[in-house]
């Protein structure tokens, strides 16, 4: 059994990444904190600055107390009117209220909502960046030849004798620092000597590697052709481990 890893360097960049997705967290929280505070001070201010809804009824009733020498019948009749008038406005003023908070709380979801979903477009796009960047961000690549399987970032992958032996080859190149052409992949899978071996067997075995991992966009990424030099894989070699 071969092991090739060092921890200290992984722990490192674990500590890192943890790192900074705190501080990400900690900003959308803060974010969030701010935007709900804001519109609670709005809605505190607009409630206290709305006229209160028994005004109305205050000044009729103002009127009748000042005014009790109207006694007559039509008089009396506009001072019914003004008081009705005064309930309905009171009523009005209730279902104003009513309708500004729920539409301060529908502003304060949408916002909360638009600032997460911005959070996670530029996360992703981050992400994205990084990977055509660097290509694949892997963890961990263990390949083990009894099993026939390669596990990648936790992810079984089945493959077939050919394919376990090329990403084996690549494997054991890339913690060479090495890129290998295709006849010196061949040469060393089928035990030959690299200048009697075909570029386009090797290109094949690549080919054959690329399918069997399935999803077209992580193989090209993990599995590299250097113009002119070579195949390589694009991941650190210290997360590579065989068995």
């Amino acid at each position: 059994m071969l092991v090739w890893i060092k921890e200290g360097t992984a722990q490192v960049n674990t500590s890192s990444a943890t790192e900074a997705r705190e501080i990400g967290s900690r900003i959308v929280i803060a974010g969030i904190a701010a935007i709900v505070a804001i519109l609670a001070i709005t809605a505190v201010l607009l409630f206290i600055n709305l006229p209160d809804a028994n005004a109305f009824n205050a000044r009729v009733e103002r009127l009748f107390i000042e005014n009790d020498t109207l006694t007559g019948n039509a008089e009396i009749k506009l001072l019914e009117i003004l008081a009705q008038s005064g309930t309905a406005f009171s009523d009005t003023l209730v279902s104003y209220r009513f309708i500004i908070f729920v539409l301060l709380v529908f502003a304060t979801a949408l916002l909360i909502a638009a600032v997460a979903f911005l959070v996670m477009l530029i996360a992703l796009n981050r992400r994205m960046g990084r990977i055509e960047r660097q290509g694949i961000e892997v963890n961990s690549l263990t390949i083990s030849r009894d099993q026939k399987a390669v596990y990648l970032n936790d992810f079984e992958f089945k493959l077939t004798d050919a394919a376990i032996e090329t990403l084996a080859v690549l494997a054991e190149a890339r913690m060479d620092d090495e890129v290998l052409t295709g006849a010196e992949i061949e040469g060393v899978i089928s035990g030959r000597n690299a200048a009697d071996c075909d570029e386009a067997a090797g290109a094949t075995r690549i080919k054959r590697l690329r399918d069997t991992l399935g999803n077209q966009m992580m193989s090209e990424l993990l599995v590299k052709n250097i113009a002119r030099k070579g195949y390589v894989l694009a991941i650190d070699k210290d997360v590579i481990r065989m068995i």
